[in-house]
């Protein structure tokens, strides 16, 4: 029997219990920020006076610096302690919150939405690594992932009803304001229940010249896809946006084969399957994040529906992905991650793929419901089998990177998905509208094409997914 095995139960205990519940609240907050203000958009517009091109950067400017500083906080969370960084992480995202709440102009709402972005990249990570080290029993991690994962994909569809619910409740402000209200429940209980992780020694060479490679080629791949469909991807500030990237890419991996200390140990993509885990999140994330936006258009701009109505014909969608979050972690045990991976990615594609036959008079329940309840009966299980397979053999001394590299794909995956996507619906739409056709009908075959492609997102991302680690036959290997 492996050692692994014989290690007592964390999560049998109460204080187990409570570490693992206050984990996935921490996530919540941070994942849920990801889609709460796509229905408060039109308020926030009336309200600020945003032009139709800045009101873009609501929901952008929280992804830029959320996967631009994503590496920085998973290395600072290994090297400074993951309670140290947890805590400024929280701190940094309450006070954003704050003050983008009694935001009065667009620029510092948009300010504040990306300080939002920094507390986050600092949080999700150190909140990752944590689960990783404290629930080290096969069993117990299986199932503290497989929470943490429920919560992620519920996050993102409770973000888009809780944010129908305040906007048309007591205002847009409250998608903001509600958030230091749970920064200031989450602090007291993370210095009760964590415990003070920061070496004993400090630890030297930060890779100072590595960090401001990496975050400066993130933020400027993201900042570059967010813009594109504005500029035109045949733009020479697309072209060079994207040059860029390549050359501080290729500088940072120079860098990192060089120095002592990197912040980026290349090493860590010799734990096997983790490379193909983040190339499939990031395909898949690609097509899933998209959706909420193109369905939450059709749904206001074509179906006529209210912001409150439109959170709450999310809610099947919460529940689905709660119960394929229990099956999965179930299966794990039986049959592994890459059988999940696939399965439930593909399956989610048939999801997203139906949605690509909604109709200008169609209905929620004939064009929509079908749609959500596949789509979200496989993203459940993508979501358990993916981030079990990318923390599977990672050090614990690697455990915060591991953590980082995994959810930058998502967030690059979801701002270059939403960029492309968006890019290839609306111009499906021009081009509709230039032959004449009512504009109805033109933004509805639109998003059509603009799912479609998703769908073929998330199928890709199921292939790649054949690669991943399988947590069963390393299980039967240590046994």
């Amino acid at each position: 029997m492996s050692s692994t095995t014989a290690e007592p139960s964390v999560l049998a205990t109460s204080r187990g219990k409570l570490i693992l519940i206050l984990l996935c609240a921490v996530g919540f907050l941070d994942l849920i920020d990801v889609t709460i203000v796509n229905v408060a958009l039109p308020a926030i517009r009336d309200d600020l006076g945003f032009s139709v091109q800045e009101l873009q950067w609501v929901p952008s400017a929280y992804l830029l610096t959320y996967g631009g500083f994503m590496l920085l906080g998973g290395r600072a969370a290994d090297l400074l302690g993951r309670r140290r960084v947890l805590v400024a992480g929280i701190t940094l995202f309450g006070i954003a919150s704050l003050v983008g709440g009694f935001a009065d102009t667009s620029t510092v709402l948009v300010g504040a939405r990306l300080v939002q972005g920094v507390g986050a990249a600092l949080t999700i990570p150190a909140t990752l690594s944590i689960i990783t080290t404290t629930f080290t029993d096969g069993p117990d991690r299986h199932k503290a992932f497989g929470a943490w994962a429920a919560v992620g994909g519920l996050a993102s569809a409770v973000g888009v009803l809780l944010g129908g619910v305040l906007t048309e409740g007591p205002g847009w402000r409250w998608v903001m304001f509600i958030n230091p209200v749970i920064c200031a429940i989450l602090l007291p209980a993370i210095y009760a229940l964590i415990p003070d992780d920061r070496p004993a020694e400090r630890r030297r060479g930060f890779d100072l010249v590595g960090t401001v490679l990496a975050t400066g080629a993130m933020l400027l791949l993201v900042y570059t896809l967010v813009e594109a469909p504005d500029r035109g991807w045949d733009a020479t500030r697309t072209i060079a946006g994207l040059a860029g990237t390549v050359a501080l890419t290729a500088s940072f991996i120079w860098v990192e084969s060089r120095t002592r200390n990197p912040l980026v140990p290349f090493t860590i993509f010799q734990v096997r399957g983790l490379a193909a885990a983040n190339i499939t999140q990031f395909v898949a994330f690609a097509g899933f994040i998209s959706m909420f936006f193109f369905l939450s258009l059709y749904m206001q701009g074509i179906l006529g529906f209210s912001p409150i109505q439109t959170g709450l014909a999310y809610l099947p969608v919460c529940v689905v992905i709660g119960v394929s979050a229990g099956i999965a972690t179930a299966l794990i045990a039986k049959v592994g991650t890459r059988v999940l991976v696939v399965t439930g990615g593909l399956i989610t594609a048939a999801g997203v793929y139906l949605f690509s036959y909604i109709r200008v008079d169609g209905s929620y329940v004939s064009d929509l419901l079908p749609g959500m309840i596949v789509m979200s009966l496989g993203i459940g299980l993508v979501f358990v089998a993916l981030i079990n397979a990318a923390n599977a053999g990672v050090p614990e001394e690697q455990a915060g990177l591991a953590a980082a590299l995994l959810n930058s794909s998502q967030q690059v995956g979801g701002a270059l998905g939403l960029a492309v996507l968006s890019a290839i619906a609306t111009s499906r739409t021009n081009s509709l509208l230039e032959a004449h056709t009512v504009a109805p009908d033109a933004m509805v075959e639109g998003f059509q094409r603009g799912l479609l492609v998703g769908a073929i997102f998330l199928a890709a991302g199921a292939l790649i997914g054949l690669r991943t680690t399988n947590t069963h036959e390393l299980q039967e290997a240590a046994a």
